[in-house]
């Protein structure tokens, strides 16, 4: 040759195969990380890692009429780094994207799954080579950060597949029929429930529905019911003092106008407007027929605030 000839090498991706269909996110391992698992278990879930069931019983995933009411989609997740492979529930649409891809997924051979030292088919390969788990958190995640116009960080740092188990995590443990600690332990494949308590975090909505429920202030804030005797406000008796309210105190009764805003209420046995009600007094002092029964609010004894 008269000129040498230049060579321009092109820089490659290593790690990061060119899977087909880059401008479809549907037919990428993205779809598999809504199911909670983390970045390595999703690059070696296997063909056929999606199993249906219906009342208990397997099903094929072209039943359509089945799997449009109640079909359970369950997942395959194979040895992970604190245990063994497991199979847990996710949702349909999960199932269903996966054998999406896996009905365009070009034939691959069997490559070699380095944590159990075999040969299997993953189901996120091309041009015989697994797909690394890098490119989820590199590449695709990006991707979709970009099409939907989010940032790829935060304040907590950048968004990644680990970030998506983290809140899958919290919305199942916060959700309006919550997961047990348990429950989350066994979806999420952890060894102890002391890791997954990590990512149970309680959301302030959750927090301020406990608070609520636990009625506290409900149970320091109290009515007394009370007496009025319609006979002396008709005859003008209470404007000359008599009394016409009688505090029901369950062990007396008070007379007390203002008894709602009575500083020394704890003292009642020693004051005069209190009336006890021992059978040695019974005699002095009954309610007439005429005492109209009402339960207007009251302070509450120990925080002596108005409800």
């Amino acid at each position: 040759m008269g000129r040498a000839e230049r060579r321009v090498r092109r820089p490659t991706d290593r790690g990061r195969p060119n899977l087909p269909g880059r401008a479809d996110p549907g037919h990428h391992p993205n779809l598999a990380v809504p199911a909670g698992q983390r970045s390595d278990e999703v690059a070696r879930l296997r063909v056929g890692c999606i199993r249906w069931q219906h009342d208990g019983l397997p099903i094929p995933g072209d039943s359509g009429e089945v799997l449009a009411r109640d079909a359970v989609c369950l997942l395959d997740v194979p040895t992970h780094k604190t245990g063994t492979a497991f199979t847990k529930p996710v949702d349909p649409l999960l199932g269903q994207a996966i054998e999406a891809w896996r009905a365009v997924r070009p034939d691959q051979p069997a490559i070699l799954d380095p944590k159990t030292n075999e040969r299997v088919d993953f189901l996120f390969a091309f041009r015989a080579r697994r797909v690394s788990k890098h490119y989820i958190n590199g590449t695709i995640i990006p991707m979709l950060c970009r099409k939907a116009g989010v940032p790829t960080a935060d304040v907590r740092g950048n968004i990644t597949s680990h970030r998506a188990r983290s809140t899958i995590a919290s919305q199942l443990y916060n959700a309006k029929e919550p997961m047990t600690l348990f429950e989350l332990q066994e979806w999420l494949g952890h060894r102890t429930p002391e890791a997954t308590a990590h990512y149970a975090k309680i959301t302030p909505n959750t927090l301020a529905r406990a608070y609520n429920d636990a009625g506290y202030f409900a149970r320091n804030v109290r009515t007394v019911e009370v007496l009025v005797d319609r006979d002396a406000v008709t005859s003008g008796a209470a404007a000359n003092g008599a009394p016409w309210q009688y505090y029901d105190l369950s062990h007396g009764w008070c007379t007390y106008t203002f008894f709602e805003h009575c500083q020394h209420r704890m003292a009642c046995a020693r004051c005069d407007f209190y009336t006890p009600k021992a059978p040695a007094r019974a005699s002095s002092w009954r309610p007439r027929r005429t005492c109209r029964r009402c339960s207007p609010p009251s302070r509450s004894p120990t925080t002596n605030a108005p409800p």
